[in-house]
């Protein structure tokens, strides 16, 4: 479809302030974006970058202290800083529509979904109650949501991350918006399920006739899916244009850094990291803003002013760089990292046919519903300095293995078997002393400090409830963590909200090398960080397993991360193991039906690579309450046959697989030497 000439949405100089006690953060400075009618732009930078602050800024959802200061916000050619505030509600409640990242903190706990879905209809449009929920349904219906007719009575806690990510584009759906804005809508989802939510936002798009604003810090997702970006630094934009010129040839060094640093880009096994910090805001800025985390930066960079201009070749390509990239950046690396040799013939790490239930909550008389099949049978090893990566989508029971083997959750049934002596036979001062060889890592290092204690008593307190050395010897420990993890020592004496997600992610790793263990469990420990961040605590996390020996469990649902830390890989579906290889044949040569489907829906950065074959998985992940017979994912295989009903083992050489029609047989060579 041609796009009109006109845009539907043009921001012209857009700056936004923020006032604080100690001062006035200028978030934006001087922003210009536009958008047409049935056209994706896509909005990428690191975090703190402005991205989110431009969108909240034309939807009028600014944090407290707040304020649009200076230039337009023209949607269809009205300035909304100019419109009256009913019909500004009027604008921005029927025209636009936004999808927020957290969907769970998006929907309000006490009302029912059908009620939150129609309530835009029952405030702007005033329709009957009954209207509203028929209107509710078909929505829901649209966005595939699953049952819509019984979706309408549960409430947000009931249902997945997809189906709840489902419910709030619903929710911006339901008025017909004109435009939609779509904040890191798959952050913190599987790629399965992000892949459906793109495509359907892709398809909503083209029904709706709609533009779309898409914001998110994973440009993988961005190449396949946007018709323009805008790359943003430190409030400003500072390069813009086709998605398929930018990637293929981006201009600006903050651009080519971006790509630099994401895992397919490794180089020499180590991922490019991006030195320093965005500058701070509240003060004044000369110069271009990138210049002192820049290489090639100059004089001329760091005191005049630096515009955007267009490429010489004339296709619309903006940049604001007095040195731009001249070559292409590679963003395939050629090689696939190489793995880390065997380090032991023993392993350190022996977990053998783990079984995790739960009793499910039940009603009335009865005091369960049921027992929840979380891990089924698990089995695996891990060797002195060697990278384990579990993989596989929300609800799989990754995260419940790392629980069970760090010790935060008892086993049902199964051996956990650590340097020789199995966890679940020892008393409990021996289980105690245990913790000290295995750690854990939270994904969320925010919430897993007490946000009313300092850096210094949170890396502390470890050490004395393990009643390791005295207070001198604790400080000491202390400060070698901070040194081991690239933090000042003058971070000892501030509250965790006073840190960057990267930094706490590294004060959460300093944490678990407190005891000096030999194993650290990861679980999804850079999921919510941009690239640039996420390369420095990957590198980070190679630089101290090689320092000191460390094993990883490395829990995630990001492949290429996984493919980058990982010397062997283990997928799993439904409590299961399906297959277990090393990284690269696992990667590069699936086995399983469903690691295929994973890999093909992988977001890449590449605008030249040729589309995935469609393998998406098809329906929702069955109940672990009452989980199919035989293989588990014989209900949304496409191979599957009348054999699937019976358990296949997992079986091969060093490339196992628990699949009775396996995509591809093990080299012979492998299986002979095994």
């Amino acid at each position: 479809m041609e796009a009109p000439t006109q845009p539907l949405l043009r921001l012209r100089d857009l700056s936004t302030d923020i006032a604080l006690r100690r001062g006035t953060v200028h978030a934006l400075d001087k922003v210009n974006l536009e958008v047409r009618q049935g056209e994706t732009l896509g909005v990428v930078g690191e975090s703190g970058s402005g991205k989110t602050m431009t969108v909240l800024s034309v939807m009028g959802l600014l944090p407290s202290g707040g304020q649009v200061v200076g230039g337009e916000i023209l949607f269809d050619g009205r300035d909304l800083r100019r419109l009256e505030a009913k019909e500004l509600r009027r604008v921005r409640g029927v025209e636009m529509g936004m999808v927020f990242q957290d969907p769970l903190t998006s929907l309000n706990p006490t009302m029912r979904i059908g009620a939150q879905v129609a309530e835009p209809l029952r405030v702007h449009q005033g329709v009957s109650k009954a209207e509203a929920r028929d209107r509710a349904i078909e929505i829901l219906r649209r966005v595939g949501m699953p049952r819509p007719d019984k979706i309408v009575d549960d409430y947000p806690h009931q249902l997945s991350g997809g189906m709840r990510q489902r419910v709030v584009i619903a929710m911006a759906l339901i008025r017909s918006p004109r435009l939609l804005i779509a904040d890191e809508p798959t952050t913190a989802l599987d790629v399965t399920t992000q892949r459906q939510i793109l495509e359907l936002i892709d398809d909503l798009r083209e029904e709706f006739k709609m533009a779309v604003i898409l914001v998110t810090h994973d440009l993988g997702v961005i190449a396949g899916r946007a018709d323009r970006v805008a790359v943003m630094y430190a409030g400003r934009v500072v390069e813009t244009g086709t998605t398929a010129d930018l990637f293929r040839a981006p201009r600006h060094r903050y651009t080519e850094a971006l790509m630099r640093a994401l895992p397919e880009s490794a180089a020499e096994g180590r991922l490019y990291s991006i030195p320093g910090l965005p500058p701070d805001l509240s003060r004044p800025l000369t110069g271009c803003r990138f210049a002192p985390r820049c290489q090639f930066a100059t004089d001329e960079c760091r005191t005049g002013d630096v515009l955007l201009t267009l490429d010489a070749a004339g296709n619309g390509h903006e940049f604001a760089c007095l040195h731009p990239v001249a070559e292409p950046v590679a963003i395939t690396a050629s090689a696939p990292v190489a793995e880390t040799a065997a380090k032991a013939s023993e392993p350190l790490l022996t977990v053998r046919d783990l079984v995790k239930e739960y009793d499910a909550g039940g009603s009335g008389m009865r005091k369960t519903a049921g027992r929840v099949s979380a891990v089924a049978g698990v089995s695996f090893e891990v060797k002195a300095g060697e990278t384990l990566g579990i993989v596989g989508e929300s609800g799989c029971g990754k995260s419940t293995v790392g629980r069970v083997v760090a010790g935060l959750e008892p086993a049902t049934a199964g051996q956990i078997i650590v340097d020789g002596q199995d966890i679940a036979t020892l008393d409990r001062r021996a289980r105690h002393h245990m913790h000290r060889q295995v750690q854990l890592m939270f994904q969320d290092s925010y919430a897993a400090m007490n946000p009313r204690m300092r850096i210094d008593s949170i890396l502390t307190e470890p050490l004395e409830i393990q009643q390791v050395g005295d207070a001198a010897a604790r400080r000491a420990r202390v400060s070698e963590l901070l040194d081991q993890v690239g933090l000042p020592r003058r971070a000892l004496e501030r509250y965790p909200h006073e840190f960057s997600g990267g930094q706490l992610q590294r004060i959460g790793l300093a944490r678990s090398l407190a005891l000096n263990p030999r194993l650290i469990v990861a679980d999804e420990p850079v999921s919510a960080l941009d690239v640039s961040v996420q390369a420095q605590v990957l590198n980070l996390m190679r630089d101290l397993q090689h320092e000191l020996g460390l094993s990883y469990v490395f829990i995630s649902h990001d492949l290429s991360v996984v493919d980058y830390m990982a010397d062997r890989i283990g997928v799993m579906y439904l409590g299961k193991l399906v297959e277990v290889g090393p990284a690269s044949q696992v990667v590069r040569a699936a086995r399983h039906p469903y690691t295929q489907a994973l890999l093909d829906a992988v977001p890449s950065p590449d605008p030249d690579r040729a589309p995935a074959p469609d393998t998406t998985i098809r329906g929702e992940l069955p109940s672990a309450l009452n989980p199919p017979t035989g293989c588990r994912f014989r209900t949304r295989c496409p191979l599957a046959q009348d054999i699937c009903a019976t358990e296949p083992p997992l079986q091969g050489g060093t490339h196992q697989v628990a699949c009775h029609f396996p995509l591809r047989q093990e080299p012979a060579q492998e299986t002979s030497a095994a």
